[in-house]
């Protein structure tokens, strides 16, 4: 396992968008990364400083076993942990299976309560400051059509944050949501609708991971616990 004397960061969903923008911005400030997601197959990342592990978050029966073969791998320090893989079913409620329903909750809420689970006992016995840090969503602020699986998976990572950022309150852990509205990423290529074009319609990966500096960079004592992220001029098209 790579080593880093600033300690090791965790990022699941590490292989595209967000988590990957992340990542890049991480490497770039001396940090050692730890990326998770399912392939990197379209991942371009390669440094002296990053290692991947290939693990399907959906899984949730395995996962807790296969949480704890990476847990056992690391040997330093964990500077953070953050929960970033996610997934978007758009749709009236009656038009969604009940298969994408699951499938929504379990990924972008269930899996990073799991993933969460298997490090926090480790994280609150470090001496140093520790994020861990959760990309939620504008969809946790408040619901919209189609979206009710989507924006209930959530407002339920909203709601986890909340209470255990409380239950962390007298350890060196910190815990963050940054709540990102459109951001120009693969994520909406399943999706039926997208962004407007210009520039102002969508944020972009970068910015986001921008904002994940600014939480890792706070004076310790100091908790950043929500950061709302919103393009200048929200506009959605549907697709041809």
């Amino acid at each position: 396992m790579i080593e880093n004397e600033e300690g090791l960061i965790i990022v699941s969903g590490a292989s595209s968008g967000i988590g990957q923008a992340m990542v890049a911005k991480l490497l770039a400030e001396g940090y050692s990364v730890l990326g998770l997601a399912k392939d990197f197959i379209n991942s371009q990342l390669s440094h002296d400083n990053y290692s991947t592990v290939e693990i399907d978050l959906a899984a949730i029966e395995q996962l807790p076993a296969a949480l704890d073969k990476i847990s056992k791998a690391i040997d330093q320090p964990i500077r953070a942990l953050v929960n970033n893989a996610g997934i978007g079913r758009m749709a009236f409620l009656e038009q969604l299976s009940v298969a994408d329903m699951r499938l929504v909750m379990e990924t972008n809420f269930l899996c990073h309560a799991i993933v969460t689970k298997a490090f926090l006992p480790r994280l609150k016995q470090q001496k140093t400051v520790v994020d861990i840090v959760f990309t939620g969503s504008e969809a946790a602020l408040a619901g919209s059509r189609q979206g009710s699986i989507y924006c209930a998976s959530k407002f339920a990572v909203r709601g986890f944050v909340q209470s255990i950022r409380d239950e962390c309150a007298r350890s060196q852990v910190r815990v963050s949501i940054l709540n990102p509205g459109a951001v120009r990423t693969p994520f909406f290529e399943d999706l039926h609708f997208e962004p407007g074009q210009a520039p102002e319609n969508a944020i972009l990966p970068e910015d986001v991971a921008e904002v994940l500096l600014t939480v890792l960079k706070a004076r310790p004592g100091t908790v950043i616990d929500e950061i709302n992220l919103s393009p200048q001029t929200q506009l959605w098209q549907k697709k041809d």
